[in-house]
C-alpha cells in the first residue's frame, strides 16, 4: 500500500491518493483533479473509489468530476445527499474494493453533521483512517461553520466523534484533511498526518473531560470564518462543473469591463510604487485564492493586473478552486495609469514614524492574534472588516495611517483598501505586529 498526499497549502487542505495493487482511491480531491489523475497514472493505478469525508465548507470539490472522468465509484456519507450520482457510506457498513482492500466509514459528526471517516483495511487489518475534519493532528474541526446558532450542538457531537477515533488501534496511520492554515482547523493544528496513538498521547483536545467541557474550549476564541464560506457547501451539493481555461485574454487598461473588480497580483513593493487607482493588491502567494474570494464580492466579474513574468493560470486555479470562475481578463501594461501609491517601510523605519507623537496606527490582524499581542494606541479592524464595515471613524485621511498585520502581507492588502478611501497608508513590510511591539519597547 501506499498513499501520496497533494498539499493546497493556501487552504490549509490535503488530498490523498491511497493505491493498492493497482487500485486507487482519491480522498477529498480539489477542483483541479489534473495532478491528482497524472498520479494515478503514473503508478499505473486504476481508480476504484473517490471519497468524500463530508460536504465541504472551504473549497469546492472535484469528486465528481474525477469520478466522470475515471468511471471510479463515488462516496459520500449517507446524509450528504447530493443531487449527483453517488454511493452513500453508511456507519460500519464496509466497502469492499477487492484484493484485500476495504473501506468502513465511522459516521464521525461535528465538523458537520454527515461527516464520515474512512478506515482503511489491507486484509482485515485496520492501517490508517482518513479522518477529514474530524480528528486532526493537535486539534480537530471546527464546529461552528454552519452557524452559532448549531455550533454548540456539533461541538459536542466532535467530542465523541475524536474518542471514537482514538479507540482504533494506536499504529493506524492518521490522515486528515484540514490542517495547518486552514480556517476550517481549530486553532492549534500543526503536522499535516499523525498516528492514532501519537494523538492520543499529545492532542490536549482528547484529555478535555467531557463534552459540554470540550465545547466551551472549542468555541471560546473562534477564528472568523472566510465570506466565501457560504457558497462552498451549496455548490457540492449540487455538483461542481469542470476547472475553467487557466488562459485568459489580455486586457487594455483603457478598455476595461463595466464592473469588473480589479485585483492587483504583482509582488507588494512594485504595486505600492503606482497601481490602478481603486485597485484591490492581493501580492500571488499560496494564499492569493483565499483572500480574493474573502475581499470581492463573489461570483463578481474580475479583472487581473499582472507582471509580465507571473504566472496568472495560479491565480486562475486558485480562485476556481474556491468557485470563482470570473476572471475576465489580465492587464500587463498600465501605461500611464498606475497613479495609485502608498507606502512600504521595514520595521526600523516603521517604529521610528510609529514612536512620534502623532502618529496613527492600524492593527489589521485577527481578533485572536489581536488580543494575544497589541498594540498601545493602535486602533484594530481586521482586514476583511475594512470592506465590510469601513474603516475606523478614530482615523484621520489628513495624516498617513501605520498599518500592520503579522508580517506584511496583510498591511499591504490593506494599504490598497485605504488608498481608495482617501487615506495615506504606510505598510510595514517582511515584520508583524510582535516584533512592532519589541522595536518599540526598546
Amino acid at each position: 500500500m501506499e498513499i501520496v498526499s497533494f498539499r493546497t497549502p493556501g487552504l490549509g487542505d490535503q488530498t490523498y491518493l491511497l493505491s493498492h495493487e493497482g487500485q486507487g482511491v482519491l480522498v477529498d480531491p480539489q477542483r483541479d483533479i489534473e495532478r491528482f489523475l497524472v498520479a494515478a497514472a503514473e503508478r499505473d493505478v486504476q481508480l476504484r473509489f473517490v471519497v468524500e469525508t463530508h460536504l465541504h465548507n472551504d473549497y469546492v470539490s472535484g469528486g465528481h468530476q474525477a469520478a466522470l472522468r475515471t468511471g471510479a465509484e463515488l462516496v459520500l456519507p449517507a446524509a450528504a445527499a447530493p443531487t449527483y450520482t453517488h454511493t452513500p457510506a453508511f456507519h460500519l457498513e464496509d466497502i469492499d474494493g477487492g484484493g484485500g482492500l476495504a473501506l468502513r466509514p465511522i459516521h464521525t459528526p461535528g465538523h458537520t453533521p454527515e461527516h464520515t471517516s474512512y478506515l482503511v483495511l489491507i486484509d482485515g487489518e485496520p492501517v490508517a483512517v482518513f479522518s477529514g475534519g474530524s480528528l486532526l493532528v493537535a486539534s480537530a474541526g471546527r464546529p461552528d461553520l454552519l452557524g452559532p446558532a448549531r455550533a454548540r450542538t456539533l461541538a459536542k457531537l466532535q467530542y465523541g466523534s475524536l474518542h471514537r477515533l482514538a479507540c482504533l488501534p494506536r499504529d493506524v496511520e492518521l490522515l486528515p484533511t484540514h490542517g495547518e492554515g486552514s480556517f476550517c482547523t481549530a486553532s492549534g493544528a500543526g503536522r499535516y498526518t499523525s498516528t492514532i496513538g501519537a494523538e492520543v498521547d499529545t492532542n490536549p483536545l482528547l484529555s478535555v473531560g467531557d463534552a459540554e467541557a470540550f465545547a466551551d474550549r472549542l468555541l471560546a476564541d473562534p477564528m472568523p470564518v472566510p465570506a466565501f464560506y457560504e457558497h462552498m457547501s451549496a455548490a457540492n451539493i449540487l455538483g461542481v462543473a469542470p476547472m475553467p481555461p487557466l488562459a485568459v485574454p489580455e486586457l487594455d487598461v483603457e478598455r476595461l469591463p463595466a464592473g469588473a473588480h480589479v485585483v492587483d497580483i504583482r509582488p507588494r513593493q512594485v504595486m505600492a510604487a503606482g497601481h490602478l487607482p481603486g485597485s484591490l493588491g492581493i501580492e500571488l502567494g499560496t494564499d492569493f485564492g483565499s483572500w480574493a474570494g474573502w475581499l470581492v464580492p463573489f461570483g463578481k466579474p474580475i479583472v487581473l493586473v499582472a507582471d509580465t513574468n507571473q504566472d496568472v493560470s495560479e491565480a486562475v486555479t486558485q480562485l476556481a478552486q474556491i468557485g470563482v470562475d470570473s476572471v475576465t481578463g489580465v492587464v500587463r501594461d498600465l501605461r500611464t495609469h498606475a497613479n495609485g501609491t502608498f507606502e512600504v517601510l521595514d520595521l526600523a523605519a516603521f517604529a521610528v514614524r510609529a514612536a512620534a507623537d502623532d502618529a496613527q496606527l492600524l492593527d489589521v490582524r485577527m481578533p485572536n492574534e489581536h488580543r494575544t499581542v497589541s498594540l498601545d494606541g493602535a486602533v484594530h479592524r481586521f482586514l476583511p472588516d475594512l470592506l465590510a464595515v469601513g474603516v475606523p471613524a478614530e482615523l484621520d485621511r489628513g495624516r498617513p495611517v501605520l498599518v500592520a498585520c503579522g508580517s506584511g502581507r496583510r498591511a499591504a492588502i490593506a494599504a490598497t483598501v485605504l488608498l481608495r478611501a482617501g487615506y495615506q497608508p504606510a505598510a510595514l513590510d517582511r515584520a508583524g505586529v510582535p516584533e512592532l511591539a519589541e522595536a518599540l519597547a526598546t
